[in-house]
C-alpha cells in the first residue's frame, strides 16, 4: 500500500519500538534505497525524538517520519502532533550554521501544511530547523507577520528541541478535547493549488492530477479531461486513424496541466519497447523556457540527492523531448518541404527527408499537444514571415507559403503512415499579438484538407469567448464531428486564495464598479490588493509579505514606456528563467526587484505576490480606457479597435498573474516632463480607489 509517509505512529508505540524495527520500516518505504548518510541522519532523528517525546508517552499524539508534500515534492523530515499542535522538524544533520534555504525550506512546509492540508487549517504549525552541530539562535516565541497560526522558525541544535516543545506549551493554552482529533491527520485532503511549475515537476515525478489540486472538483475535472484524451489517443492507435481534440477551460483551469499530463504519460508508455511518443507544444517562449530549466534542474537535484549522475545537459535534453517551442517544431518540418515552393501545394524533397517505416517523412511523436492552439498564425502572417526568411531574416526564405500555420501542423502530422492525435488547448480573452488566425482556421483545415481527420469537441469552443461567431457554421460542413462535455474544465484553480480574482479583473477593465467593488470586498481580507503611488513602498510590501521561498516580482505593461525615470525600462527583456527560478542572491531573480516582466515574460506562469506598475499607456478617462503607444518622444493614441483589444488584454494578463496579492503602483506622474504629466494616471488611480481598494 502506497502512504504518504515512511514511518506513522502514535507516541507511546514509537517510545517503546525499538530504532533497529523504525529504520527498517522507514527503509522499506524508500523506493530511492538512500544511502548510508541518509540512513545515518534517520538514526540521529529517532534518537533525538525518543528523548524530545518521554515526558509524553501517556499522551495522545503521534510521530511520522518523511511526510510527503506533494505541491513541493519534497519531504518533511520528522512531524509530531501532539495537543492540538503541528511541530514541523526539518534536519540538516551535521550542519554548523541556519542558512537562509533551510529557513524558507522548514517555513515552506509549514506554509504548505496551513494552506492545503484540509487537517491543518486551523492548527497552531511550529516550524524547527534542527542544525546539529549549531548553537542554538532563538530568544522570543513569535507568530509570522499573519494571523494564521504559524510561529516564526525556530533554529536550534538537537540538544536544545525539547526546549521549543516546553516554551510553545507553556505559551499556548491549549485544548485538551483536540488531542484526539489528530486521527486522520496522515491521511487528510491535501488540496493544493500548485503553480505551473510545481505542477510540471508533480507531474513528471509521477504525481496524478489528483495529487496536486485543491479540490476534488478540480482533480476530478482534470482527471476526466486527461482520461477522454487519452481514451482518443487509444481508439486512434487500435483503430489506424487520426483524429483532433480541442479543449476549452475557464481561466486558471488547468488546461496547460492537461497537456503536460497527455504528453508526460505517452512519453512514458511503452508497449513493446515501441514507445508512444507525444510532444507538448507552445508558443508561448518563456513558458517553455522556464518549465525546461525547472524540471531539469528539479531531475538533476533528484538524481543528486540518490546518488545517481545526472549533468544538467542531459537533463535538459530529457525534458526538450516533450517540451518544446512550436517554432523549433514547424522549422524541423520546413526543412523537408521543396523550394521553391509550385502551384500552391507542398511536397517532400527526397534529399532532405529520409522516409522511416511508418513514421513516413513525419516527426517521430504521434501526438502533438498545441497550448493556445487559437494563436496559430494565419496564412497571410505565416506567409509573410517566412518570405522575409523569419523574425530577424537569418533563415532560408520561403516564399508563396500556401498554409496557415494550423493546417501546416495538421499536414505534419498527417504524414505519418498509421495514425496521429493533434490535441489543441484552447483558452480566451487574454488575445495579445497580431497575426493569430482563431479556432476556426484548425476546423476549416480539417474540413477542407484533412476530411477523414475525426474532430472531438468540448461544445464550449463555439462560444464567444473561444472562437469567433461563425465557428457553429464550419463546423456542420464536418461529419467527423464529435461534442464531449468532458473536454471542457469548468473549475479554476490558479488562485487559492482569491477564486474570484479573474471575475473581478474582468469587471474592472469592463469598468463594471459595482460589480468590481462586490468582488473585492468579498476576498479583500484573504487575498490583499492595494493600492499605492509610491514605488518604494510598493517594494516594501511585496518584501514584508512574502514568507519562505514565496515568489514575487514587478510586472507592467510592454508598452509602459515611461516608467523609466523610476528605473524602469521594458525594453530591456529579462532572463526569464531566471527571473523566475532563480534565488534572492541573484541580480537576475524576480525577487531582487530590478529587472521588470511584461505580459509576453509571464503569460502562463504567475508569482506568489506582485507589483503591477501602471503607465500612462492604458489610462483612465471620463470617456472609459484610452489606450497609448509611445512613439519618438510622445504618446499617440491607439485607435483600431484590435489594437486596443490587446492592451486592454495585456493588463488583464499582468493583473492576473498574482496567487496571494498584489500592489499597484499608479505614479505621481512629473508636472515638468510632457511625457509623464500627472493626469495620464490620476484618473486610473481614481477609478481603481473608487472600486474601494485600500490604499498603503
Amino acid at each position: 500500500m502506497i502512504t504518504r509517509y515512511f514511518y506513522c505512529d502514535t507516541i507511546q508505540n514509537f517510545l517503546v519500538e525499538t530504532k533497529k524495527s523504525i529504520i527498517g520500516t522507514i527503509s522499506m518505504s524508500d523506493e530511492m534505497d538512500s544511502a548510508k548518510t541518509q540512513k545515518n541522519a534517520w538514526e540521529t532523528e529517532i534518537d533525538d525524538m525518543k528523548s524530545v517525546l518521554a515526558p509524553y508517552v501517556t499522551e495522545n499524539g503521534k510521530v511520522i517520519f518523511e511526510y510527503t508534500i506533494p505541491r513541493l515534492g519534497k519531504r518533511i523530515d520528522v512531524a509530531v502532533l501532539l495537543r492540538g499542535i503541528i511541530f514541523v522538524i526539518e534536519y540538516k544533520t551535521d550542519a554548523t550554521a541556519y542558512t537562509s534555504a533551510a529557513l524558507d525550506q522548514v517555513m515552506d512546509y509549514a506554509l504548505d501544511l496551513k494552506n492545503f492540508h484540509l487537517e491543518s487549517h486551523n492548527r497552531y504549525i511550529v516550524p524547527i530547523l534542527v542544525a546539529t552541530n549549531a548553537s542554538t539562535k532563538f530568544d522570543d516565541i513569535k507568530f509570522s507577520h499573519y494571523d494564521d497560526k504559524i510561529f516564526n522558525p525556530f533554529c536550534v541544535n538537537s540538544s536544545d528541541i525539547q526546549n521549543v516543545f516546553d516554551k510553545i506549551f507553556g505559551s499556548l493554552n491549549f485544548d485538551s478535547s483536540a488531542q484526539s482529533s489528530f486521527d486522520n491527520w496522515e491521511n487528510s485532503r491535501y488540496m493544493p493549488t500548485p503553480t505551473i511549475i510545481e505542477a510540471a515537476s508533480a507531474l513528471y515525478h509521477n504525481h496524478s492530477v489528483e495529487d496536486i489540486t485543491k479540490t476534488e472538483a478540480e482533480g476530478a475535472s482534470l482527471k476526466t479531461t486527461t482520461d477522454f484524451v487519452l481514451d482518443v489517443i487509444a481508439k486512434s492507435k487500435q483503430n489506424n486513424e487520426k483524429s483532433i481534440c480541442f479543449v476549452t477551460g475557464v481561466p486558471g483551469a488547468g488546461k496547460t496541466l492537461v497537456g503536460l499530463n497527455v504528453a508526460i504519460q505517452q512519453s512514458d508508455a511503452d508497449d513493446k519497447n515501441n514507445r508512444t511518443l507525444a510532444v507538448y507544444l507552445s508558443g508561448n517562449g518563456p513558458l517553455v523556457k522556464v518549465l525546461t530549466a525547472a524540471l531539469a534542474k528539479d531531475k538533476k537535484a533528484r538524481a543528486t540527492a540518490a546518488n545517481q549522475h545526472c549533468n544538467i545537459t542531459d537533463a535538459r535534453r530529457e525534458v526538450s523531448q516533450f517540451i518544446q517551442i512550436i517554432h523549433r517544431y514547424r522549422d524541423n518540418m520546413l526543412a523537408k518541404i521543396k523550394k521553391p515552393i509550385k502551384n500552391g501545394t507542398l511536397e517532400i524533397d527526397p534529399t532532405k527527408s529520409q522516409e522511416l517505416g511508418k513514421s513516413g517523412h513525419g516527426e517521430v511523436e504521434h501526438v502533438a499537444i498545441f497550448d493556445e492552439a487559437q494563436r496559430a498564425w494565419t496564412k497571410e502572417h505565416l506567409a509573410s514571415w517566412l518570405a522575409r526568411g523569419g523574425s530577424r531574416g537569418v533563415k532560408t526564405k520561403i516564399a508563396d507559403f500556401p498554409m496557415s500555420e494550423a493546417e501546416f501542423l495538421i499536414w505534419s502530422l498527417d504524414l505519418r503512415k498509421d495514425w496521429a492525435v493533434i490535441v489543441c488547448l484552447v483558452g480566451g480573452g487574454q488575445e495579445i499579438n497580431t497575426g493569430e488566425a482563431g479556432i476556426g482556421e484548425w476546423v476549416k483545415a480539417c474540413n477542407t484538407s484533412f476530411p477523414d481527420w475525426k474532430v472531438y469537441i468540448s461544445p464550449h469552443l463555439v462560444e464567444k469567448e473561444y472562437a469567433e461567431g461563425n465557428l457553429t457554421e464550419i463546423l456542420k460542413e464536418n461529419k467527423n464531428v464529435t461534442y464531449a462535455e468532458s473536454l471542457h474544465l469548468g473549475v479554476s484553480m490558479r488562485s487559492f486564495r482569491a477564486e474570484k480574482l479573474s471575475d473581478f479583473v474582468h469587471a474592472l477593465l469592463d469598468l463594471d464598479v459595482d460589480k468590481a467593488r462586490c468582488l473585492y470586498s468579498e476576498f479583500c481580507d484573504k487575498y490583499p490588493l492595494v493600492l499605492t503611488r509610491d514605488i518604494e513602498e510598493a517594494k516594501r510590501w511585496l518584501i514584508n509579505h512574502a514568507r519562505g521561498s514565496e515568489r514575487y516580482g514587478m510586472v507592467v505593461s510592454s508598452q509602459a514606456y515611461r516608467l523609466r525615470p523610476m528605473a524602469i525600462d521594458v525594453r530591456f527583456q529579462p532572463d526569464v528563467e531566471h527571473w523566475f527560478l532563480a534565488d534572492k542572491t541573484d541580480v537576475r531573480s524576480s525577487l531582487f526587484l530590478e529587472d521588470v516582466a511584461t505580459e509576453f515574460d509571464v503569460q502562463g506562469l504567475e508569482l506568489d505576490w506582485t507589483c503591477l506598475v501602471w503607465d500612462g499607456d492604458f489610462r483612465f478617462t471620463p470617456e472609459g480606457w484610452s489606450s497609448h503607444a509611445f512613439k519618438g518622444s510622445k504618446w499617440q493614441r491607439i485607435n483600431k479597435p484590435e489594437l486596443r483589444s490587446y492592451q486592454l488584454n495585456a493588463y488583464r494578463v499582468l493583473l492576473t498573474r498574482a496567487r496571494q496579492g498584489m500592489v499597484i503602483c499608479v505614479p505621481h506622474g512629473e508636472q515638468d516632463d510632457v511625457t509623464r504629466q500627472p493626469e495620464f494616471y490620476d484618473g486610473t488611480y481614481a477609478y481603481l480607489k473608487s472600486i474601494g481598494i485600500k490604499e498603503l
